[in-house]
């Protein structure tokens, strides 16, 4: 659709851009850019460990012949249940919880 973007054309478009935004600011978008794709980095290698995490947490555990079917704390996950706080009704609070 555009064809080959040469030297000559990505040089034109580094001077609009720097018309545009100024010399200044420049630096700080560049700056804001990588501690963004660090970010993002990060967040991606802590996604994919999560996941191999519950891959390996869902695996089953084999059953022993003559087991009683039980499983020991060693072979449960250590993961603590959620529990919701009780909500009470509070008739001075309108419908949306403020007074």
């Amino acid at each position: 659709m555009f064809g080959k973007l040469g030297a000559p054309e990505l040089l034109l478009i580094l001077v609009v851009v720097i018309l545009i935004f100024g010399a200044k600011r420049l630096p700080d978008m560049a700056r804001s850019l990588g501690q963004s794709m660090r970010i993002l980095k990060s967040e991606t290698r802590a996604m994919r460990e999560r996941e191999e995490d519950t891959a390996t947490a869902a695996e089953p555990v084999p059953v022993q012949a003559g087991s009683t079917g039980r499983t020991t704390s060693e072979h449960t996950p250590h993961a603590s249940p959620v529990r919701r706080q009780a909500t009470v009704h509070d008739p001075s609070r309108d419908a949306f919880g403020v007074n």
